[in-house]
């Protein structure tokens, strides 16, 4: 469906409000919330901060900051209110007939970008079925008012047919949603399987969006993703082939990126793209160095990781776009630290070290002379190990290749080196 940024060039021009509680850092919040804004294709404006106790059952905020919100949208011309919590039913109701502006909230938001950055027939089907999950909930007297959405933010994806259907049959769309969810999540249940079978080893790159990952991704592989300074630029999961500097290949898979305060039902939605992280041999926790909140983003990742259950999986915190920062203000690297600039490739080598000296075998390079009675072994290190070259002499095969401990042991008495 398009959206109102397509078919009519005015941007529209946005307010955004928050009710700060002390629960989080509003102000953070706030400036995250500009950022994916911004994403979305929206401008905005000015912002309102309120703090109380809690948000207002009805309003969101209170009589006396409803009154100032309707007046600045008077005087701005705002054509959109986006609110950094999620509202109710009522609230955005209530703040729609005050204000005669249109009102989301945070999660609306979120999920409007991911329909609007979901390529994949994976992806596609996770944003509507998120989408669907929190449209359900808030039909309940609004079916007059659905017909009157057009395109634009917080319209994305469903689109204007299904937000006018009712409960029974959106519980029927997103029961075949869920069911082609599974078909294409056994698919790639099949392709892990064979993955490990072929025992191929994988590397999930994850963390806050914006970090750089897509950008990390194509610098080590050449894999094209889209990489752009924008929130979720990236949604859909790719993987690339990538050799390691012992010879070793490895399958680095470059994941969704993550915010603070993600909503549940999005994080339950996207499961199947996130477990790509969960069931990895290593995780790359890539941070953007050079934000202020950079502890914030890396905690935001850690606790996603200990809700998948990786707690055993080697982790590798790895602080991107050092190249904005002095070489002062840069730690030394440790053995599950590095910084890096994957715009530059600054402190890649060390990135790739790191990466070798946590997978989940012991392997090694080997320079081999095998004799023709032990022709056997070469297609046994073809089979179970990574063959880089071979040459057949009148010695016997010349090898160059990379073998485990296992296979090491049959190899080692016609070692070279």
């Amino acid at each position: 469906m398009p959206n109102m940024i397509e078919t009519e060039e005015k941007i529209p021009r946005t307010l955004l409000v928050s009710v700060d509680t002390g629960k989080f850092d509003a102000q953070a919040s706030m400036d995250e919330l500009c950022e994916l804004v911004e994403s979305a294709g929206a401008e905005p404006v000015l912002t309102v901060v309120q703090k109380l106790d809690r948000p207002e059952t009805a309003t969101f905020v209170g009589s006396g900051k409803l009154a100032e919100i309707k007046d600045v949208c008077s005087a701005q011309e705002i054509d959109l209110i986006v609110c950094d919590s999620e509202l109710s039913p009522t609230q955005i109701k209530t703040l729609e007939a005050e204000t005669d502006v249109r009102t989301i909230d945070r999660t609306t938001l979120i999920l409007d970008i991911f329909a609007l950055r979901a390529n994949s027939r994976e992806g596609k089907l996770q944003v509507e079925l998120a989408q669907l999950k929190h449209l359900l909930p808030r039909l309940t007297g609004k079916g007059v008012a659905l017909s009157r959405l057009g395109g634009g933010i917080g319209t994305r994806g469903p689109g204007e047919t299904k937000l006018e259907t009712d409960r029974r049959h959106i519980h029927r769309r997103m029961e075949t949603l869920k069911e082609q969810l599974r078909d294409v999540e056994n698919h790639r249940s099949r392709l892990r399987t064979r993955r490990e079978k072929d025992g191929v080893i994988t590397v999930a790159i994850v963390g806050y969006t914006n970090a750089g990952k897509s950008t990390l991704m194509n610098y080590l592989t050449d894999a094209g993703v889209l990489a752009q300074d924008k929130l979720f630029a990236t949604l859909d999961p790719t993987s690339r082939a990538l050799k390691l500097p012992s010879g070793v290949t490895v399958m680095l898979i470059d994941t969704v990126g993550l915010v603070r305060r993600l909503p549940h039902g999005l994080v339950e939605a996207f499961k199947s793209t996130l477990e790509e992280a969960a069931l990895s041999d290593v995780i790359l926790n890539v941070c953007d160095a050079s934000s202020p909140e950079a502890q914030v983003h890396m905690k935001v990742t850690e606790d996603l990781l200990s809700e998948l259950g990786c707690g055993d999986t080697p982790v590798i915190t790895v602080f991107n776009k050092c190249d904005r920062l002095s070489a002062l203000d840069i730690a030394p690297d440790s053995e599950r630290v590095v910084h890096i600039s994957a715009k530059n490739g600054q402190g890649i080598d060390r990135l790739l070290e790191r990466i070798e000296a946590n997978l989940p075998v012991s392997l090694r390079r080997v320079s081999l002379l095998l004799p023709f009675t032990a022709a056997g072994l070469q297609n046994e290190i073809r089979q179970k190990g990574t063959l880089l070259s071979e040459e057949y002499t009148a010695e016997g095969i010349r090898t160059e290749a990379v073998v485990d401990k296992a296979l090491y042991r049959k190899v080692a008495e016609y070692t070279t080196e």
